[in-house]
């Protein structure tokens, strides 16, 4: 069983979804890969993960480097879950491209194949995906929309990004 509760960013709506513990998706409104399964979950605003998390949000959007005590459970891959624990890693305000993920994977592993995953990542902001871009530091899509990685981009104060 799943719940949702929604929280107002800055940068528009999000539903978050938890299992009761942990946090297991967090999107806005409308992105690509948003949770299909939407239309399954019990609005239950007053779990005490909900509190954590949108404390967390609050604290983040507010220029702050929370710390993330809640639990996270995103559901995917095998090669997926090691992306994204990659991702997890990667320290606020900082940044990596898609193919030095890629190397940390494997000698072959193709920077696309991490950008599908990245791509799929089913909790925004908190897995920072925002923080991976392409080669020479270009910044390519968000699942959420470029406009989005931009501000959220601005705030962590990484790079000039006006466009």
């Amino acid at each position: 069983m799943y719940y949702s509760t929604d929280y107002m960013s800055p940068l528009g709506k999000m539903l978050i979804a938890s299992d009761g513990e942990a946090i297991c998706g967090a999107w806005f409104y409308g992105q690509k890969h948003f949770s299909s399964t939407i239309d399954d979950y019990i609005v239950k605003d007053d779990l005490a993960i909900f509190k954590k998390v949108t404390r967390w949000f609050d604290d983040y959007f507010n220029g702050l480097d929370p710390e993330i005590d809640f639990q996270l459970k995103p559901r995917g891959s095998e090669f997926r879950q090691k992306v994204w624990k990659i991702l997890c890693n990667i320290p606020y305000g900082k940044t990596l491209t898609y193919g030095e993920i890629a190397s940390m994977i494997s000698p072959a592993m193709s920077a696309q194949a991490v950008g599908g995953a990245v791509g799929h990542n089913p909790i925004s902001v908190i897995i920072p995906c925002h923080r991976v871009l392409g080669a020479n530091g270009k910044l390519t899509g968000y699942a959420a929309g470029i406009d989005k990685k931009m501000e959220l981009l601005k705030l962590e104060k990484i790079g000039d990004y006006d466009g």
